[in-house]
């Protein structure tokens, strides 16, 4: 894989100035389609004469970062510039700059014009505004590029290879790129459809999610209502977990399954919000005696209430019982749980051969004796 990224590297470079130099032409694809085959890129394409010479806008899923510079191996077409700054990088991608920044309607204008020009190749649009791995499901499709004109033809793009994962979300294009150079090939399929007229009196969001659907049927996979926000804003949650030690309010594996500990010098670190403080509400009531300072600083490190309270009844977590008042009789949780389900589900046995100590023992041994009593009734009640 190294070996080829080095050499695709080179040979990449000639690729780009071949693809400057030349005029656009159907000689000009033909050799790019050709040299990006040695780049490991090869396009296929399914049934082209239905490719409609006379559509003007193109409307195709989107899966990886380089889609419009397949489709314009195939085809000449443009697509605009809709996310980042304007300059060099953004004309070196293929990407075409239009100079607008403002809101989508201003958008939408300049196309218009720009289509309105018979001699400008047809415009390439992705209205799920983000990428996706394409096997699950399609994003919703935005309504704006369904405004420009009344006719449009969807195209179908699937792409495969081996190994590894074709697109990964939130990684940049150059990620991507060095990834396609890695590996030993990457396939992209491209399938015509009929062209789409609009209706009459059919909204743009109507038609867009009939278009929508007719993809989806092609491809083979759901058309869901999710956006590119809401992909945007899932990947800010997944960076915000995988900032913490462990993702919250998730346990894996057992119920009551205890997770490695954080050393004892990182404690005083992790931030104690709202959900730490109602989590830690939740383990004193199970657990009266502990501490709540105690449950805060391991709660911090676990973001589970099971995984706290199996640290603090397997004794992971040292702490000194609270009491009324020194000399008193520590509560014993197991009696406190037994009243608490007998209150709701009638009269309940403690599932114990011996009532639990009151008393702090002196020994280890009834200590310890004491409390897996203790644990065993709150399994015990925690099941009921």
């Amino acid at each position: 894989g190294l070996c080829l990224l080095v050499l695709r590297l080179f040979i990449g470079v000639h690729v780009f100035l071949v693809s400057c130099a030349l005029p656009d032409s159907v000689l000009r694809r033909f050799i790019v389609r050709v040299m990006c085959s040695v780049l490991g890129l090869f396009v296929r394409q399914s049934d082209p004469r239905l490719r409609d010479v006379n559509v003007r806008v193109y409307i195709a899923n989107h899966v990886t970062q380089f889609d419009h510079n397949v489709i314009n191996l195939l085809t000449s077409c443009n697509t605009p510039a809709l996310n980042g700054a304007p300059g060099f990088i953004c004309w070196s991608r293929g990407f075409m700059e239009l100079g607008v920044t403002g809101s989508r309607a201003e958008l939408v204008d300049s196309l218009k014009v720009y289509s309105s020009h018979r001699g400008n190749p047809p415009l390439l649009l992705f209205p799920e505004e983000a990428a996706t791995n394409g096997r699950a499901g399609l994003l919703r499709f935005s309504s704006w590029p369904f405004s420009v004109l009344d006719v449009v033809q969807p195209v179908a793009l699937q792409v495969q290879r081996p190994l590894i994962t074709v697109s990964v979300a939130d990684s940049s294009w150059i990620t991507e790129l060095l990834w396609t150079f890695f590996v030993p090939f990457t396939v992209y399929q491209v399938r015509w459809m009929p062209s789409v007229p609009r209706r009459a009196e059919e909204l743009s969001e109507d038609f867009a999610l009939r278009v929508q659907e007719l993809l989806a049927m092609e491809l083979g996979v759901v058309s869901t209502r999710l956006t590119a926000a809401d992909k945007t804003e899932h990947m800010k949650r997944l960076r915000h977990t995988s900032l913490l030690p462990f993702a919250p309010g998730g346990c894996p594996g057992q119920p009551l399954a205890a997770r490695p500990r954080m050393p004892s010098s990182l404690t005083g670190v992790a931030p104690e919000d709202v959900q730490i403080t109602a989590m830690a509400q939740r383990v004193k009531e199970v657990l009266p005696h502990v501490p709540l300072e105690v449950i805060r600083v391991d709660l911090a490190q676990t973001n589970c209430v099971d995984t706290t309270i199996a640290n603090l009844l397997e004794g992971r977590v040292p702490f000194f019982p609270e009491s009324k008042e020194a000399g008193t009789d520590l509560p014993a949780p197991s009696a406190s749980q037994a009243a608490a389900a007998s209150g709701i589900q009638g009269s309940v046995a403690v599932p114990s051969s011996k009532p639990a100590t009151k008393q702090f023992a002196k020994s280890p041994v009834e200590r310890h004796l004491s409390l897996q009593e203790r644990k065993r009734a709150l399994y015990d009640y925690a099941r009921r």
